[in-house]
Protein backbone atom coordinates (compact mmCIF):
# COMPACT_ATOMS: atom_id res chain seq x y z
CA UNK A 1 0.00 0.00 0.00
CA UNK A 2 1.56 3.66 -0.92
CA UNK A 3 1.19 6.56 1.30
CA UNK A 4 1.89 9.65 0.15
CA UNK A 5 2.53 11.16 3.49
CA UNK A 6 5.55 9.76 5.60
CA UNK A 7 4.76 10.98 8.56
CA UNK A 8 1.91 9.34 10.78
CA UNK A 9 -0.82 10.99 11.90
CA UNK A 10 -1.55 10.93 15.50
CA UNK A 11 -5.28 10.04 16.55
CA UNK A 12 -5.04 11.28 20.08
CA UNK A 13 -4.48 14.65 18.91
CA UNK A 14 -8.00 14.79 17.62
CA UNK A 15 -9.00 14.61 21.90
CA UNK A 16 -7.17 17.99 22.27
CA UNK A 17 -8.58 21.01 22.70
CA UNK A 18 -7.07 23.70 19.46
CA UNK A 19 -5.06 25.53 21.81
CA UNK A 20 -2.92 22.35 22.69
CA UNK A 21 -1.57 21.84 18.72
CA UNK A 22 1.65 22.77 18.11
CA UNK A 23 2.11 24.08 14.90
CA UNK A 24 4.35 21.03 13.82
CA UNK A 25 1.10 18.93 14.65
CA UNK A 26 0.71 16.08 11.69
CA UNK A 27 -3.01 17.48 12.47
CA UNK A 28 -2.43 20.71 11.61
CA UNK A 29 -0.35 19.82 8.73
CA UNK A 30 -2.66 17.75 7.58
CA UNK A 31 -5.94 19.75 8.46
CA UNK A 32 -4.20 22.20 5.77
CA UNK A 33 -6.53 21.83 2.48
CA UNK A 34 -3.13 23.08 0.41
CA UNK A 35 -1.10 20.25 2.19
CA UNK A 36 -3.58 17.35 2.65
CA UNK A 37 -1.69 13.79 2.10
CA UNK A 38 -4.18 10.84 1.95
CA UNK A 39 -3.81 7.08 0.66
CA UNK A 40 -3.62 6.93 -2.66
CA UNK A 41 -6.41 4.20 -3.47
CA UNK A 42 -4.92 3.89 -7.63
CA UNK A 43 -1.71 5.06 -8.94
CA UNK A 44 -0.47 6.53 -12.45
CA UNK A 45 2.43 4.63 -11.86
CA UNK A 46 3.19 2.71 -15.48
CA UNK A 47 5.25 -0.63 -13.43
CA UNK A 48 1.48 -1.01 -12.15
CA UNK A 49 -0.82 -3.49 -14.56
CA UNK A 50 -4.50 -4.87 -14.11
CA UNK A 51 -4.09 -8.15 -14.94
CA UNK A 52 -7.75 -9.20 -14.83
CA UNK A 53 -10.48 -7.41 -17.37
CA UNK A 54 -12.16 -4.70 -15.81
CA UNK A 55 -16.24 -5.67 -15.70
CA UNK A 56 -17.32 -2.90 -12.91
CA UNK A 57 -20.35 -1.07 -14.53
CA UNK A 58 -21.47 2.64 -13.13
CA UNK A 59 -24.87 1.82 -15.17
CA UNK A 60 -27.20 -1.36 -15.91
CA UNK A 61 -26.22 -3.44 -19.07
CA UNK A 62 -27.23 -6.32 -21.19
CA UNK A 63 -24.41 -8.75 -21.59
CA UNK A 64 -23.44 -11.91 -20.04
CA UNK A 65 -19.49 -11.17 -19.44
CA UNK A 66 -19.89 -10.57 -16.19
CA UNK A 67 -18.95 -11.19 -12.29
CA UNK A 68 -21.45 -11.07 -9.31
CA UNK A 69 -20.87 -12.73 -5.70
CA UNK A 70 -18.31 -14.75 -6.13
CA UNK A 71 -14.61 -14.32 -7.67
CA UNK A 72 -14.53 -14.84 -11.62
CA UNK A 73 -18.32 -16.14 -11.38
CA UNK A 74 -19.74 -16.65 -13.48
CA UNK A 75 -17.56 -15.06 -16.33
CA UNK A 76 -18.03 -15.80 -20.08
CA UNK A 77 -19.58 -19.02 -19.71
CA UNK A 78 -23.02 -18.85 -20.69
CA UNK A 79 -24.30 -21.91 -18.88
CA UNK A 80 -22.95 -20.41 -15.79
CA UNK A 81 -24.49 -17.28 -16.32
CA UNK A 82 -27.98 -18.79 -16.45
CA UNK A 83 -26.86 -21.09 -13.15
CA UNK A 84 -25.79 -17.59 -11.80
CA UNK A 85 -29.77 -15.75 -12.90
CA UNK A 86 -31.16 -19.20 -11.42
CA UNK A 87 -29.12 -18.52 -8.19
CA UNK A 88 -30.20 -15.65 -7.74
CA UNK A 89 -33.79 -16.00 -8.17
CA UNK A 90 -33.69 -19.00 -6.03
CA UNK A 91 -32.13 -16.46 -3.01
CA UNK A 92 -34.73 -13.80 -4.11
CA UNK A 93 -37.44 -16.85 -3.21
CA UNK A 94 -35.79 -17.48 -0.02
CA UNK A 95 -35.05 -14.13 0.98
CA UNK A 96 -39.28 -14.10 0.61
CA UNK A 97 -40.14 -17.74 2.35
CA UNK A 98 -37.85 -16.47 5.75
CA UNK A 99 -39.31 -13.02 6.02
CA UNK A 100 -43.25 -14.75 6.03
CA UNK A 101 -42.10 -17.96 8.34
CA UNK A 102 -43.85 -18.46 11.15
CA UNK A 103 -42.74 -21.50 13.33
CA UNK A 104 -43.06 -20.60 16.60
CA UNK A 105 -46.11 -21.66 18.33
CA UNK A 106 -47.76 -19.79 20.43
CA UNK A 107 -47.51 -21.29 24.71
CA UNK A 108 -43.35 -21.74 23.12
CA UNK A 109 -40.65 -21.06 25.78
CA UNK A 110 -40.25 -17.37 25.11
CA UNK A 111 -36.72 -17.41 25.21
CA UNK A 112 -35.61 -20.09 22.90
CA UNK A 113 -38.33 -18.57 20.54
CA UNK A 114 -36.83 -14.98 20.44
CA UNK A 115 -33.56 -17.00 19.81
CA UNK A 116 -34.93 -19.16 17.02
CA UNK A 117 -36.50 -15.90 15.64
CA UNK A 118 -33.42 -14.27 15.53
CA UNK A 119 -31.39 -17.17 13.99
CA UNK A 120 -34.21 -17.07 10.69
CA UNK A 121 -33.54 -13.24 10.92
CA UNK A 122 -29.86 -13.69 10.27
CA UNK A 123 -30.57 -16.14 7.37
CA UNK A 124 -33.13 -13.75 5.88
CA UNK A 125 -30.99 -10.96 5.97
CA UNK A 126 -27.43 -12.76 4.60
CA UNK A 127 -30.10 -13.96 1.81
CA UNK A 128 -31.02 -10.53 1.10
CA UNK A 129 -27.55 -9.23 0.86
CA UNK A 130 -26.40 -11.54 -1.40
CA UNK A 131 -29.24 -10.52 -3.29
CA UNK A 132 -28.50 -6.81 -2.69
CA UNK A 133 -25.16 -7.63 -3.56
CA UNK A 134 -25.47 -9.93 -7.08
CA UNK A 135 -27.63 -6.60 -8.06
CA UNK A 136 -25.01 -4.42 -7.63
CA UNK A 137 -23.15 -6.01 -10.32
CA UNK A 138 -25.61 -3.90 -12.89
CA UNK A 139 -26.62 -6.73 -14.76
CA UNK A 140 -29.89 -6.29 -15.97
CA UNK A 141 -30.09 -10.06 -16.32
CA UNK A 142 -29.45 -10.40 -12.59
CA UNK A 143 -31.86 -7.46 -11.57
CA UNK A 144 -34.87 -8.75 -13.76
CA UNK A 145 -34.24 -12.37 -11.91
CA UNK A 146 -33.85 -10.74 -8.05
CA UNK A 147 -37.54 -8.50 -8.82
CA UNK A 148 -38.98 -11.51 -10.37
CA UNK A 149 -37.76 -13.73 -7.17
CA UNK A 150 -38.80 -11.55 -5.14
CA UNK A 151 -42.40 -11.21 -6.74
CA UNK A 152 -42.64 -15.17 -6.75
CA UNK A 153 -41.81 -15.37 -3.65
CA UNK A 154 -44.06 -13.01 -2.17
CA UNK A 155 -47.32 -14.64 -4.52
CA UNK A 156 -46.10 -17.88 -2.95
CA UNK A 157 -45.39 -17.37 0.84
CA UNK A 158 -47.06 -13.92 1.58
CA UNK A 159 -50.36 -13.11 -0.17
CA UNK A 160 -53.32 -14.71 0.75
CA UNK A 161 -53.38 -16.55 -2.36
CA UNK A 162 -51.79 -20.11 -0.69
CA UNK A 163 -52.94 -19.37 3.00
CA UNK A 164 -55.16 -21.88 4.39
CA UNK A 165 -57.03 -19.26 6.23
CA UNK A 166 -58.48 -16.45 3.56
CA UNK A 167 -59.23 -14.20 6.40
CA UNK A 168 -56.86 -11.31 4.97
Amino acid sequence: MHFASSTPFDILTLFKPPSMWSSNSNLVNQMNPNTLQLPMAWTNDPSHVHTKPHLWHLSFYWGRNTYFLFPNWPGNNRTMYGLGIIFVFVLAILVEFFSNLKLVKPGSNRGAAVFFQAGVQAIRAGFAYMVMLAVMSYNGGVFIAAILGHAVGYVVFGSPIFKKDMDR
